[in-house]
């Protein structure tokens, strides 16, 4: 398979945030894309309607891949909509907090089902012909709390290091098959997840929004200011480019220097 044909891409967790910017990401690139996630038929409408104007193809589904049979179902839908993904980025994730010995038992199984397993049986599934053809992408959208911890975050930083030690036996077992695989690393991104993190500062300390997000980011960030997801997007594609053919087994910090310290 030529590296500069276009590719069927399976992005789990698209419909906003990083995965979203991933997928525009690939689309614009001319790739055949798969959007994943929980959205019911009016909001998948919408979404596709967004990638309408791209070359390549596109498809949704909404299987749950909290559990193996949702993953092997996702499968399902991205080979009748798109064809065989040769590129998979796993991004789908959730989050809780809560000190260890508070944490709720259903919270731990469902984080470590969807920020981990999903991407363990999405991999499994889809190795057997990324080796037959002998080429393929598997990116791993781990966390900075893949390579540090933080208070409160049990389950998330146990899920997201196991993905990092995925990451590498994948590459390991699959070098001779010109398949890779890698992890991105974030720390903060500017997704609308932590505008609600930022109004809070903003309201407890009296300032203006841009102080606050300053505030938030630089408690963890020597670079104090957050990532955006199109930065994410265009480091995915860049390791499915031929500059990147060698990158493998890379757990790749985008963090403003947090895992630094």
């Amino acid at each position: 398979m030529q590296q500069n044909q276009p590719h069927s891409v399976l992005i789990t967790g698209s419909t906003s945030g990083i995965g979203l910017a991933i997928a525009h990401c690939f689309a614009r690139a001319g790739h055949n894309v798969m959007l994943h996630g929980l959205a019911d038929e009016e909001t998948a409408r919408t979404l596709l309607s967004e990638f309408s104007g791209y070359a390549g193809k596109q498809g949704f589904s909404d299987a749950d891949i909290a559990t193996e049979a949702g993953c092997a179902q996702l499968v399902s839908d991205t080979r009748e909509a798109i064809g065989n993904p040769s590129v998979l980025v796993n991004n789908a994730g959730i989050q809780h907090t809560a000190t260890a010995h508070e944490f709720p038992a259903e919270k731990w199984h469902q984080i470590l089902a969807i920020n981990l397993s999903a991407s363990f049986f999405l991999c499994r599934d889809l190795l057997p012909a990324m080796r037959a053809t002998g080429w393929g992408r598997i990116i791993n959208i781990a966390s900075v709390h893949g390579l540090v911890a933080s208070e409160n975050k049990s389950a998330y930083c146990a899920a997201k290091h196991g993905l990092v030690g995925l990451t590498k036996v994948l590459a390991l077992e699959n070098a001779d098959r010109n398949i890779t695989a890698n992890a991105i690393c974030p720390g903060w991104v500017e997704t609308p997840l932590i505008q609600p993190q930022i109004e809070s500062i903003a309201r407890e300390q009296q300032v203006d929004l841009d102080t606050a997000r300053a505030e938030l980011v630089g408690a963890k960030q020597p670079m104090a200011r957050a990532t955006s997801p199109d930065a994410i997007g265009e480091l995915a594609l860049y390791l499915c480019g031929d500059f990147a053919s060698t990158i493998t087994g890379a757990a790749l910090p985008v963090d403003g220097g947090w895992s630094a310290q």
